[in-house]
């Protein structure tokens, strides 16, 4: 084999993670030729960006990636990235220019939900492989256009779903996929977000609708990414509820901003955004740039997302699912309960009066969020009960850091373990991000129509009662 055939087979095998086609598969994990660096680009210098795919990645993985541009409307918050991720590459206002004057393999893309497709598809016409923060994007439209360029221009395009490779989801997915409780007749799923974490969303950009899709959209994508991959099948309808009953105008009195509101002391959502550093780096110290406000008021009338919602999802293989998200609970953690013809599986994570926690709900989303090796290691159960059976106790090792483990074994599979077989099939491409999208998608259009609404009605994907 020449040269220039090991390293075209190099560039066009670092789909890394997951790419897989818009018609299903995933190709072979492979970095092939190692005669350089990975040429990785930022485009949108966030929280998440700047630490997760950002710094995390110079500190890990320094030896097989080499960033060589940053992207942002932003030149704060551009600058500050570039020393926070300690990189030495050029920063660029324009996306195109960046592409142009660095030929990268790899985009990563983390701006703001609903520009998503404009970076995909733009990263994909230029030549280039993209990974994209979930969600894929907000809207079915746009969800298409994505379809339509990673058929049109032969790259590949990974989301990263994080969920899927904590120790605790795994360890569900093989329990399933063992035929454990036999075939699965439904579920029911509730995930609760804290009056801390479910709150924040409402005082940020995601707190409208044209911005980040609603809750639907940019929380519930991990959940519905879970079920598709836990049930290995595909949605085929949904019907659901919501409303905005407790954020937004439904308050008495509202400020500009916690720094300044005149209620910081009768307010119990008052935040102090002061008080963290890099927050304040990150943002406060930009705002004059492009007016975005990390401490908005959860008050504020233009908020116009849902912050309660239910559905029932019904798949291809016909298990039916009972889904609600909470933005206001006590605490934040999920449960879920698997039925099947051989018995049940029960789950969940972070149920304060089943784990007898110590740390205030604030000080589980830091760790939760922590990069390192944060919180105690021990282990969370997992209750298998079978048909004229006792129940079983299963016993599964768990950590808080990195979204239960989730982050660093991810990012290890895309920049250190590309080529190791996955028995599970974490791996997470253009389908799996579409079809995450859709259910809440579709969830969102069952609201606003008052009926269910059948997912291939939105693209031109067609459900399948078995994954590929």
């Amino acid at each position: 084999m020449s040269k220039t055939e090991s390293r075209r087979r190099f560039l066009t095998s670092i789909s890394m993670l997951a790419a897989g086609t818009a018609l299903g598969g995933v190709p072979a994990l492979n970095f092939g030729l190692k005669n350089r660096k990975l040429k990785v680009v930022l485009v949108g210098t966030g929280v998440r960006g700047t630490s997760f795919w950002g710094k995390r990645i110079v500190d890990e993985f320094s030896d097989s990636i080499d960033y060589v541009g940053l992207c942002d409307n932003n030149p704060g918050r551009l600058a500050y990235a570039k020393e926070y991720m300690g990189v030495s590459c050029d920063t660029y206002s324009d996306f195109d220019t960046m592409i142009a004057e660095n030929r990268p393999d790899l985009v990563i893309v983390t701006t703001t939900d609903a520009t998503h497709h404009q970076f995909i598809v733009r990263g994909l016409e230029l030549g280039c492989d993209v990974l994209t923060e979930k969600p894929l994007t907000t809207d079915e439209q746009k969800c298409q256009q994505i379809l339509d360029a990673e058929r049109r221009y032969d790259k590949n395009l990974i989301v990263g779903f994080n969920y899927r490779w904590s120790p605790y989801s795994t360890k569900i997915k093989e329990l399933l996929q063992n035929d454990t409780i036999g075939k699965i007749t439904s579920v029911d799923f509730n995930w609760y977000l804290n009056t801390y974490h479910g709150a924040s969303y409402f005082r940020r950009w995601h707190g409208l609708r044209e911005v980040g899709g609603t809750l639907w959209v940019h929380k519930a994508t991990h959940h519905f990414d879970l079920l598709n991959w836990w049930l290995d099948s595909d949605p085929e309808e949904v019907s659901a509820y919501g409303d905005l009953e407790l954020y937004g105008s439904n308050n008495e009195f509202r400020g500009n901003n916690c720094r300044d509101c005149d209620y910081k002391s009768e307010c119990k959502f008052h935040w102090d955004i002061t008080k963290d550093k890099r927050m304040m780096d990150l943002y406060v110290n930009n705002e004059q740039y492009d007016g975005y406000i990390r401490d908005n008021c959860l008050f504020r009338k233009e908020i116009n997302i849902y912050d309660k919602m239910s559905a029932q999802i019904k798949y291809r293989n016909n298990t039916l699912v009972n889904y609600s998200l909470t933005t206001y609970s006590p605490f934040e953690g999920w449960r879920i309960a698997f039925n099947g013809t051989k018995g049940r599986i029960e789950a969940s994570l972070d149920i304060p009066y089943h784990e007898q926690q110590q740390l205030s709900q604030d000080e589980l989303h830091a760790l939760e969020m922590d990069q390192g090796d944060a919180g105690e290691k021990r282990s969370q159960p997992i209750i298998v009960h079978k048909v004229w059976q006792d129940y079983e106790t299963v016993q599964v090792p768990y950590s808080r850091g990195g979204h239960g483990g989730g982050d660093e074994k991810l990012q290890n599979k895309i920049f250190k373990n590309p080529e190791a077989k996955d028995p599970f099939d974490r791996a997470a491409g253009i389908r799996d991000g579409a079809m995450s999208i859709l259910i809440g998608i579709a969830a969102r259009k069952s609201i606003e129509s008052g009926e269910p609404v059948r997912i291939a009605e939105l693209t031109d994907l067609e459900p399948r009662a078995v994954r590929l």
